[in-house]
C-alpha cells in the first residue's frame, strides 16, 4: 500500500493545476479509489481533495509573495473568479490575498512524503466470514458526523423505537450476529470529515424480504466481511479500532473496502461503568495484485 501512496503524491505535484487531477493520479493505482481515499484519510486526517487544495493554496501564496497578480492567481489555480479565490484563501491563511502580498507572509503546505515506521505492537483481532446474502431491517435517521464521543443523534434514534417496532425487529432477526446493530451510510462527506450529515440504521439482520411497515430494508450481497472484536471503555475503544483497521490493518491485510458502509454491535458490561465488548463488521475484497512489477 505503501507504492499507491508515493506514486499518487508524486503524480499530484507533477500535475497539481490539472482539473481531474485525483481521478487521473488514482486510475492506475493498483486499489480502489473508494479504498485509497479512506486510507489516505485515516492516515494524514484529511482527504484527498482538502490536500489538494490546500497545496493549491500554499502555492498560491507563495505566488502572491513573489508579486503574482491576484487575478492571475486566481484562474491559475481554478478559480472562477477573483472573488471565490480571495474568499478560499482568507478561510484557509486568514488572510485576503492582498494583505498577503502586502505583508510578505507566507504559510506553507509542504507535500506529504510517505515512509514506513515501526513502533510497539499493539495486537489487533480480526477474523473473515464469508456471508450469503441478506438485509438489514431497522429504524433510521439523519444524523451529525461524529468521530469521537456519544453522538445525541444516535441516542435520540434509539429511544424512537418504539415498542412494536422492536418487537417487529425480534421476529426479523434470523442470521448471524444475532444482535442489535448500528449501521452507518451514505455520509455526506464520505466518512472523511466530521461534518454534516450521515444515515444511521439500528436494527437487526434478516434473510426476510418482507418485513413489513415502520421498518427500512437495505439489502447486501454476498460478500466477504472483516469482523474486529474489542473490549474496553466505550465508545473511545470502538471509535479506536475503527480508526485502527484503516491505519493498520489494512495496509499490510490483502483486503480492501468493498464499499462505503460498515456495522457493529455493542454489549454494555452491567459490573463496569461504560464499559463494553463491540464487534465491527467491514465488507471487503481481496486486493489485486499491483500492476508495476
Amino acid at each position: 500500500m505503501l507504492e499507491p501512496l508515493i506514486e499518487t503524491i508524486d503524480y499530484i505535484e507533477d500535475h497539481l493545476l490539472d482539473n481531474d487531477v485525483i481521478d487521473n493520479a488514482l486510475d492506475n493505482i493498483s486499489v480502489s479509489k473508494l479504498h485509497f481515499k479512506n486510507i489516505f484519510f485515516f492516515l494524514t486526517g484529511i482527504s484527498l481533495n482538502e490536500y489538494v487544495r490546500n497545496r493549491r493554496l500554499a502555492e498560491a501564496n507563495y505566488d502572491l509573495v513573489n508579486g503574482g497578480k491576484v487575478s492571475d492567481i486566481a484562474f491559475k489555480y481554478g478559480y472562477q473568479s477573483v472573488d471565490g479565490f480571495s474568499r478560499a484563501f482568507k478561510k484557509w491563511s486568514g488572510l485576503l490575498p492582498s494583505e498577503a502580498t502586502k505583508q510578505k507572509k507566507c504559510i506553507s503546505f509542504p507535500r506529504f512524503n510517505f515512509s514506513i515506521t515501526v513502533k510497539g505492537g499493539n495486537r489487533m483481532e480480526c477474523r473473515i466470514i464469508e456471508k450469503a446474502a441478506f438485509n438489514f431491517a431497522g429504524v433510521s435517521a439523519r444524523v451529525p458526523m461524529q468521530f469521537e464521543g456519544v453522538n445525541q443523534g444516535i441516542v435520540k434514534l434509539a429511544q424512537s423505537i418504539t415498542q412494536r417496532q422492536k418487537n417487529e425487529l425480534h421476529r426479523l432477526q434470523n442470521t448471524e450476529p444475532f444482535e442489535i446493530v448500528n449501521v452507518s451510510y451514505n455520509s455526506d462527506t464520505d466518512f472523511m470529515k466530521e461534518e454534516g450529515y450521515l444515515t444511521h440504521l439500528i436494527g437487526v439482520l434478516t434473510k426476510e424480504e418482507d418485513i413489513g411497515e415502520g421498518l427500512e430494508k437495505i439489502p447486501m450481497k454476498a460478500c466477504t466481511w472483516a469482523v474486529f472484536p474489542n473490549e474496553g471503555p466505550y465508545p473511545s475503544t470502538l471509535q479506536n479500532t475503527y480508526a485502527r483497521t484503516y491505519s493498520e490493518w489494512f495496509l499490510t491485510s490483502g483486503y480492501e473496502l468493498a464499499e462505503s458502509l460498515s456495522f457493529s454491535f455493542t454489549k454494555m458490561d452491567s459490573k463496569k461503568e461504560n464499559y463494553a465488548y463491540s464487534e465491527i463488521w467491514i465488507p471487503v475484497i481481496k486486493r489485486k495484485e499491483s500492476k508495476i512489477e
